[in-house]
């Protein structure tokens, strides 16, 4: 079930959006307008969240609200990671959702909010918990990134290894599950949280670990999922099938769905961050994916977004 539906993920930050091409968020401004259009158009009320940004800028958001951007989203959201990498304390959390909702009355949801086990699981594990404390009650959504460490042979790509951002060393630990599937000790404490915390996971095209995530988050009673669908991997030989596979297998789960990276094939530059040649094309993946993934009916939720009719329930 699809409960939201995301424009792009993390558009301040130079790992996700190329800011050489777009300093000033002209180009993102104009992609995220056509985007928040066209999933109105393809449905009348799912909820239009703002990529989560990070790191969390105020100055980003009366950007985007300058540009006429915030008219287009019921939503904005923010990324933190204050134990790794961000250069904020953990106890700072409220003041930095409350610097957001000064600038905006949108409501502002935590879609990525994560501690890595790289110094010691117990960090982790008290991380957790002491997010948990922070934020449970403050946020319509509250993602935990992630259920799984990226796998040791994957590439980390980053643009800025001491940054705020970086997707250096700490990001291939930042999941409950080790690479291989063995919780953590930060995994017997989430199912006291699943409740109010949801997840925040990706899944790589035709993923192996799909199943078992699925597995894993019924046995933490996990509601909420935060996921993607890139419009690069749309380009792909049977890019469908395994979207459908995906989408079939999460339906149970109340599911933020994401929507970003360039092919490398249409962007100003060769490159998932770059700037697309045409905003439209983005637009219309966007309103391809609604359409294929979400009925126009159905009850209320508790996403802290009111639409202009009613709250969709949409299902593959």
């Amino acid at each position: 079930m699809i409960e939201a539906a995301k424009i792009w993920n993390e558009p301040n930050n130079k790992s996700h959006w190329d800011l050489l091409i777009d300093p000033d968020w002209a180009m993102f401004a104009n992609l995220a307008l056509a985007a928040g259009k066209a999933i109105r158009s393809a449905h009348p009320t799912l909820p239009r969240v703002l990529g989560g940004i990070s790191p969390i800028d105020p100055s980003f958001m009366r950007s985007m609200q300058a540009r006429g951007v915030l008219d287009h989203v019921d939503a904005v959201a923010v990324h933190g990671f204050p134990l790794d990498w961000n250069l904020w304390q953990i106890g700072e959390w409220p003041a930095k959702i409350e610097e957001i909702k000064a600038v905006t009355s949108l409501p502002v949801w935590v879609t990525e909010v994560g501690v890595s086990s790289f110094g010691a699981e117990e960090v982790q594990a008290w991380g957790l918990s002491r997010t948990a404390d922070l934020l449970i009650g403050r946020a319509p959504r509250i993602h935990w990134y992630s259920l799984y460490d990226l796998p040791s042979a994957w590439e980390a790509t980053t643009r800025h290894k001491e940054a705020e951002g970086s997707s250096y060393y700490r990001h291939f630990h930042m999941g409950l599950l080790r690479e291989d599937g063995t919780p953590k000790a930060a995994a017997e404490l989430f199912g006291q949280y699943a409740a109010d915390m949801g997840l925040c996971q990706w899944f790589h095209f035709e993923d192996h670990r799909l199943d078992d995530a699925v597995r894993w988050m019924r046995r933490f009673g996990v509601r909420h999922l935060r996921t993607g669908l890139s419009w690069a991997d749309s380009f792909r030989p049977n890019a469908l099938d395994w979207f459908d596979r995906q989408m079939d297998a999460l339906a149970e789960f109340e599911i933020t769905v994401t929507f970003c990276f360039t092919p490398e094939h249409r962007g100003l530059e060769p490159h998932h961050t770059s700037p697309p040649l045409d905003v439209n094309e983005f637009a219309d993946f966007c309103a391809q994916m609604v359409e294929r993934y979400c009925t126009k009916t159905g009850l209320a939720s508790s996403s802290g977004v009111s639409p202009p009719i009613r709250e969709p329930t949409c299902v593959p």
